[in-house]
């Protein structure tokens, strides 16, 4: 390795940690903002005022409000946001972006009005299409899931919904625990979770294929990308979709899942999920926790 090598990893590394300082806070912060604005609408199911959206899939006066709550508090950073109550942003404004927040506001929406607690904020940040730092917040739960680039992934319990939140970067690491919070396999089967509410055939198909291989297989529903954080945690061991998902759904829970270990592919082929493409839906995929051999 060469000093001017040497030197140039040092300088990026230093850039990094600045940048990684600098917008970690707000990130983590428009989360739990955004989680107070959901949990306010939650406790009063018939102000939910539901609509559907022309993909035929239901939105809430929750999802506007955190949006909204988003949108604001990462405006000061001056960092553009694609989100998914934004969705018809068109793609000339974007394709050239270098940094960007991905939003999905209340990811779960179905979940949301069903009552079942498994619904999550997720935001993303993205730097030429690539997720540097990501968190994934279930204000039920009070879960906060982190992650940074090349910095590894982390859960912060205990957080309650507050909507003047501010945690500083110091304050967002106390008492963080590293993910998996495991070292070992947790089970001596394959845990395979699947979406709670959306499933097809193929789902069941590829199930069913998992057992031909592994025998005993548990499945495990869960709504939203809390998935993810299952995964990371090293209580799931495989998540499979085949329906239709969006980047905003993925994009922060990825970041997590590969900052924990593990890792996500789309089906069939097997390739890297992309962003900011023209058309912002996802392949079918597969994710696999840190432990997964499959």
């Amino acid at each position: 390795m060469t000093t001017e090598t040497t030197e140039y990893q040092i300088r990026t590394t230093m850039i990094n940690d600045e940048v990684k300082t600098y917008l970690l806070p707000p990130l983590f912060n428009a989360a739990v903002r955004a989680g107070a604005a959901i949990m306010k609408v939650y406790k009063h199911f018939d102000d939910y005022d539901i609509s559907m959206k022309d993909d035929k899939t239901p939105i809430t006066v929750a999802d506007r409000q955190a949006h909204r709550t988003i949108r604001e508090y990462l405006g000061r950073t001056r960092i553009p946001v694609l989100s998914e109550e934004g969705r018809a942003m068109r793609y000339e404004e974007r394709r050239n972006w270098e940094l960007y927040w991905l939003v999905d506001p209340l990811d779960g929406t179905v979940e949301f009005i069903k009552g079942n607690n498994e619904f999550t904020v997720n935001i993303a940040l993205m730097e030429n299409n690539i997720c540097i730092g990501a968190v994934i917040y279930v204000p039920y739960f009070e879960k906060m899931y982190v992650a940074w680039r090349g910095s590894g992934a982390f859960l912060k319990e205990h957080v309650p919904v507050d909507a003047e939140g501010e945690y500083d970067y110091a304050a967002i690491h106390e008492a963080c625990r590293r993910l998996p919070l495991v070292d070992e396999p947790m089970h001596d089967h394959l845990v395979v979770a699947v979406s709670r509410s959306h499933q097809t055939p193929e789902t069941h198909e590829h199930i069913d294929r998992l057992r031909q291989q592994r025998g005993d297989v548990e499945v495990v529903e869960q709504g939203s990308s809390y998935k993810f954080c299952l995964l990371a945690e090293g209580k799931v061991d495989y998540y499979v979709r085949t329906t239709q998902t969006y980047e905003w759904d993925t994009a922060a829970g990825e970041l997590i899942l590969s900052e924990a270990g593990g890792h996500i592919e789309s089906l069939p082929d097997g390739r890297a999920l992309r962003y900011n493409e023209a058309d912002l839906h996802n392949p079918w995929f597969v994710c696999r926790s840190k432990f997964c051999k499959l």
